[in-house]
């Protein structure tokens, strides 16, 4: 496996990401990108500007995994999105291996923080259906995962969170905002 960057001109491997976000998201956030249209209009939208796209590509040209990062703050904060794995390569390092290639590159630009938000639409934390308006950060140092969220993953990498916005996918769906330093 190799870490390579994701390039306007590369038809295919776009093509590949833009599958990988839809078959990578649909067990728990199925409408995030229901369809190859909306799936390659969120790609070549991460193509645009100064932002960094890497993907994990095996020895015979296969997207396993993508990982963006968009260029925040005058270039001291980058937000880490999205992040992508195709199902059948998960649990095998890859995630982890890109978000830290991508902290390497956010470093080369100057950039010195990474952040995130990681939803919780469907019930998956102890955050999600309850009032975050009352003992918030009691709740976030209390916070259990009940379905595997990926806040999990983000605390591996050295992330942690510095922040909820309750109901910003709806009443009792927050998200989750994790941020590391990187410099």
């Amino acid at each position: 496996m190799k870490i390579i960057d994701l390039k306007a001109d590369n038809q295919d491997a776009i093509q590949q990401a833009a599958i990988l976000l839809i078959e990578g998201f649909k067990k728990h956030w199925p409408n995030a990108w229901p369809d190859m249209d909306s799936a390659l209009e969120e790609v070549r939208e991460a193509l645009k500007g100064e932002n960094i796209n890497r993907i994990a590509i095996n020895d015979e040209g296969l997207v396993l995994g993508w990982i963006g990062g968009i260029r925040e703050y005058e270039g001291q904060a980058w937000e880490l999105h999205p992040l992508v794995v195709s199902p059948e390569h998960q649990n095998k390092g890859i995630g982890k291996v890109l978000v830290a290639d991508l902290e390497e590159k956010v470093k080369e630009q100057g950039g010195l923080t990474i952040y995130l938000g990681t939803d919780d639409e469907d019930n998956m934390t102890s955050l999600s259906n309850t009032d975050l308006y009352t003992n918030l950060s009691e709740k976030i140092v209390k916070i259990k995962n009940l379905k595997r969220h990926p806040y999990e993953f983000y605390q591996k990498q050295g992330y942690a969170i510095v922040g909820v916005i309750p109901d910003a996918n709806g009443i009792g769906k927050p998200d989750i905002l994790m941020a590391k330093r990187v410099k």
